[in-house]
């Protein structure tokens, strides 16, 4: 063994004193180096032992500590150049092996990596080279889902991807989901309380870059091929440091999005949709769920307008969590004809008066699936009206309802009077008569009067804080009624004089006229 590494440090002096004229000096021969290997790795695996007692032994031949020194980097340097050769060649192995079994030609392999979620994909990148180059194609990248249920993306992970992508780029997912079991477009809130997480959990090991996405994450969507051109899908879920004029920037580079799911960033719903209805006038559906429950009332009556002009090919809408009040609510449901998928969900203000003669052949009568679960100040008459028209034959469409309430529905006169057992809503005759739709009108057996107080008083009471970006545009200042633009002390549902002040808004009837074909 002690020869072995003598051999092995006294080559370089031999071989200076016979110097080959095609080759450098200091490189031992091809014949020589082979030797030193065979030997060394013929080794047995209960030899770690003896190389120990041989490197110490030669360390402790050498007069200076300078030199000793010296001989341990060596060491090492050549155990890395040993582990890299060992890497390149079962690499290499791999791929000569891959391309001989492997049954797919290339086009197909790139087809079957195009269908691997983005962690599959990476470890089939780092398999071998044959794989590399074919998960290297644009096509693999087309669909990007990086949503997690901790923060483990980071903007340069993002970039990286777009960047493979390029014009390929058909959907982007990223943030972080609550969990396995949610899905999006159910009715089980998105919303995630990012906070929850250390500063730790954020970060990565070893001082590496923080792995949590910021307001930038969506900045090479503009790059220089533009890959945010044809993208056809986004989704956002809970990035914390996500502002309105990033996610606006965002929005204008994708003028063939289709699909938009945006679920707890710290953005206004106003200034959202303008530039939705600026730049993406092919959205098919809009998914849409605060990140503040009840707090952001800055929709207008006039963006609800320019959304159904602008935006009509809207399929499925839903705005969940917001200060929605039943005028406006109306504007976009009888406005977009092509309208099957509503959902409403936990949104103030909301009574369901816009539901009244909203079967007709106006608007609304294509309705496939409307959701207004735990909408606070939905009303029990409405409701019963509502069914009513559905006894009828109106909705013909319909497949699915879902009118559930944690704290029951409100009665007519009074909000805080709770309906947990409404005996005027005609649900199993609905069941009976109309089997083609799914009813859920889950609601307590009792309820709290308490408990409905002290949870409206907390969330009056946090309007204080209302993040500085939920601002209203200067511009519509005209549209904005002091009822409208705060929560009402009184815990009404505010249809009543909360109506944007100057717009013309008809009264509901059976001969409405039809003021959005303007």
């Amino acid at each position: 063994m002690d020869a072995l590494f003598q051999v092995q440090t006294s080559v370089p002096s031999s071989m200076a004193k016979r110097p080959c004229p095609s080759q450098n000096p200091r490189i031992p021969t091809f014949t020589q180096m082979d030797l030193l290997l065979e030997a060394f790795l013929g080794l047995s695996d209960s030899s770690s032992i003896c190389i120990d007692f041989s490197f110490e032994r030669l360390l402790d031949s050498l007069p200076s500590d300078l030199d000793q020194t010296r001989l341990i980097d060596r060491a090492l340097q050549m155990g890395t150049y040993l582990l890299e050769a060992g890497k390149r060649s079962a690499r290499k192995r791999a791929t000569k092996h891959n391309s001989v079994v492997w049954a797919l030609p290339p086009d197909l392999t790139i087809k079957v990596f195009s269908m691997l979620d983005a962690q599959s994909l990476c470890f089939a990148t780092a398999t071998c080279s044959m794989f590399h180059k074919c998960a290297m194609d644009p096509s693999c990248y087309s669909n990007i889902d990086l949503t997690t249920v901790s923060p483990r993306v980071n903007n340069a992970v993002v970039s990286t991807m777009i960047h493979r992508a390029g014009n390929s780029l058909q959907s982007l997912k990223l943030g972080i989901v609550p969990g396995p079991t949610s899905s999006p477009g159910s009715c089980q809130p998105l919303v995630y309380n990012v906070s929850s997480f250390s500063w730790n959990d954020k970060r990565s090991r070893q001082g590496k870059e923080s792995s949590v996405l910021t307001r930038s994450c969506l900045n090479p969507l503009g790059g220089a091929s533009t890959p945010g051109m044809l993208l056809k899908t986004l989704h956002l879920y809970n990035i914390e440091r996500m502002d309105s004029p990033s996610l606006r920037a965002a929005l204008s580079t994708c003028p063939s999005l289709l699909d938009l799911e945006i679920v707890g960033l710290h953005v206004e719903l106003r200034q959202t949709l303008m530039s939705v209805i600026e730049n993406c006038p092919l959205i098919e559906r809009l998914f849409f769920e605060s990140s503040k429950t009840g707090r952001d009332d800055s929709l207008k009556s006039p963006t609800c307008v320019d959304l159904v002009q602008k935006c009509p090919r809207l399929v499925s809408l839903a705005l969940r969590g917001f200060k929605l009040h039943d005028y406006k609510v109306r504007i976009l449901v009888k406005g977009l004809r092509r309208l099957k998928y509503v959902d409403f969900s936990t949104s103030y203000s909301i009574t369901g008066s816009f539901l009244r003669n909203l079967g007709n052949n106006i608007g609304g009568n294509l309705l496939e699936v409307l959701i207004l679960r735990d909408c606070m100040h939905l009303k029990e008459m409405e409701v019963a009206r509502f069914m009513t028209s559905l006894l009828a034959g109106d909705f013909k469409f319909l497949r699915h309802l879902d009118i559930s309430n944690r704290e029951g529905l409100a009665s007519e006169d009074d909000w805080y009077e709770r309906c947990y057992n409404s005996s005027i809503i005609p649900i199993e005759q609905v069941v009976k008569e109309r089997p083609d739709v799914c009813l859920l009108a889950d609601f307590p057996s009792e309820g709290s009067y308490f408990e409905i107080e002290q949870m409206l008083e907390s969330e009056v009471n946090s309007d204080t804080s209302l993040p500085t970006q939920l601002s209203s545009d200067t511009s519509d200042s005209m549209f904005i009624s002091s009822s409208e633009s705060s929560y009402n002390s009184d815990q009404g549902s505010g249809n009543e004089d909360g109506r944007d002040a100057g717009y013309v808004i008809f009264e509901e009837s059976s001969d409405e006229v039809d003021y959005l074909a303007l």
